[in-house]
């Protein structure tokens, strides 16, 4: 079978492989030239380019800046910059004067599908199931057919949401993760005014609250763990952690260290976006004085949901809170609990020659590459995949381009990208 040779070959084409290949196009010609041909493919299992595409719910706003698009940080004259995208579809103005607190998140979705319409190579519709090792490097398969084969492998498959093992077997109508909220809101459109609850005290959780008290659902408990549910940290120094200088601090230090350190700065980035949980009070008191009655929705703080059963058509969720355990029934719960790294699919082979680190996850050096047991000319590199290594910045768009730098730098064995940061505040230590 002829098997389509690229100088590189992608895996996932959302916000991090889209910014490399926006970024390799200053290079094209001379992957193309290194590779046989081909230059860079992406793969990716959804129809088209998106971003969490199931959570985009009404008035949803970004949590980062729009200047931190898929090229700006290190080419801000790249024609594929959110600047240029507002410019070109006649939006800059109608934009700028709406004045937006956060960019809308459907705003970046459209600036996505655009820059993916001006890029070479992107493959959608196609679920790469495997991934090998054949003596011209890394060749890529979906449902039995090979699809390509590279010199060079960048991982960029993001994550997936997670159902806790206490909530699983229960009926799917019943209880869902919040990534299903919108395709099953008209079948509860019937039951507006019985119980429902929606579990984890995060952003998810919180814009799925909003979206529930907005279509009249008047019996709303949004439950979690914690005792409060934590801001974001949007303080300069917080906003410190979000740049190469201190990803360039964090390769200096031990492994344990560097977990440790990127623990306690978990909510610069893990929490709820500055004005989120604002919204969910105006919301709420809105819908109050609509309806002439109590609030619509109601916080559960210090419940941690252990586990649930059936009672009929009702979910029964067991509770522990400060002192004591507590039932709550609803007739659906809407679970937004946390995501999980989606499993990377490496054959035994290429599985066995990957290097991992005492908690099973693969080792990530400085320039995005993975510690394998590699044969000469083939280099495997990571997105979104080393966060206990390279920071809170890992999981999120901050440094989307950096990352896409620092892989072409370490590709084409030469400063493609410089990546200057030298004038910061802090000193750390």
């Amino acid at each position: 079978m002829n098997v389509p040779a690229y100088h590189a070959v992608g895996i996932g084409a959302g916000p991090a492989n889209l910014s490399l290949a926006a970024l390799y196009q200053g290079v094209r010609s001379e992957g193309a030239a290194a590779g046989g041909g081909g230059g860079l493919a992406l793969f990716d299992r959804q129809a088209g380019p998106a971003w969490h595409e199931a959570l985009l719910h009404p008035g949803v706003g970004m949590q980062t800046s729009w200047l931190k698009d898929l090229v700006s940080v290190v080419d801000p004259t790249h024609p594929l910059s959110f600047l240029n995208y507002l410019v070109t579809t006649g939006r800059f103005f109608a934009l700028l004067n709406s004045q937006f607190d956060s960019l809308p998140r459907r705003e970046y979705q459209a600036y996505l599908a655009w820059a993916a319409q001006r890029m070479d190579g992107l493959h959608y519709g196609v679920d790469i199931d495997r991934i090998s090792l054949t003596p011209d490097g890394f060749q890529v398969w979906a449902g039995g057919v090979p699809q390509a084969v590279a010199a060079h492998l960048v991982l960029g498959v993001g994550s997936r949401p997670v159902l806790p093992a206490a909530l699983r077997g229960l009926p799917p109508d019943a209880v869902f993760i919040a990534d299903e909220l919108g395709a099953r809101l008209a079948a509860m459109d019937g039951h507006r005014h019985e119980p429902v609850a929606v579990l984890g005290g995060g952003q998810t959780g919180c814009e799925a609250v909003v979206r529930l008290i907005g279509l009249g659902f008047t019996d709303i408990k949004w439950i979690g763990r914690g005792q409060w549910f934590k801001t974001i940290d949007d303080s300069p120094l917080a906003n410190d952690f979000y740049r190469p200088e201190h990803q360039k601090f964090l390769q200096g230090l031990t492994l344990s260290t560097r977990r440790r350190l990127i623990e306690e700065q978990r909510h610069t980035g893990d929490a709820l976006t500055p004005g989120a949980m604002k919204s969910l009070y105006q919301a709420n008191y809105g819908a109050m004085l609509e309806k002439g009655a109590g609030f619509p929705a109601r916080i559960h703080i210090g419940h941690d949901v252990t586990g649930a059963t059936m009672d009929g058509d009702t979910v029964v969720l067991h509770c522990e809170t400060s002192e004591q355990q507590a039932d709550i029934p609803v007739r659906h719960a809407v679970v937004a609990m946390g995501r999980e790294k989606t499993p990377i699919p490496f054959d035994d082979e290429l599985r066995r020659r990957v290097d991992v680190d005492d908690h099973g996850e693969m080792i990530v050096e400085s320039d995005c590459s993975v510690r394998w047991k590699s044969r000469e000319g083939h280099r495997i590199y990571a997105m979104n995949r080393a966060r206990f290594s390279h920071g809170i910045p890992d999981a999120n768009l901050t440094l989307l381009p950096v990352r896409a730098a620092l892989i072409l730098n370490s590709m084409f064995d030469r400063e493609v990208y410089r990546l200057e940061d030298s004038l910061c505040t802090v000193a750390w230590g």
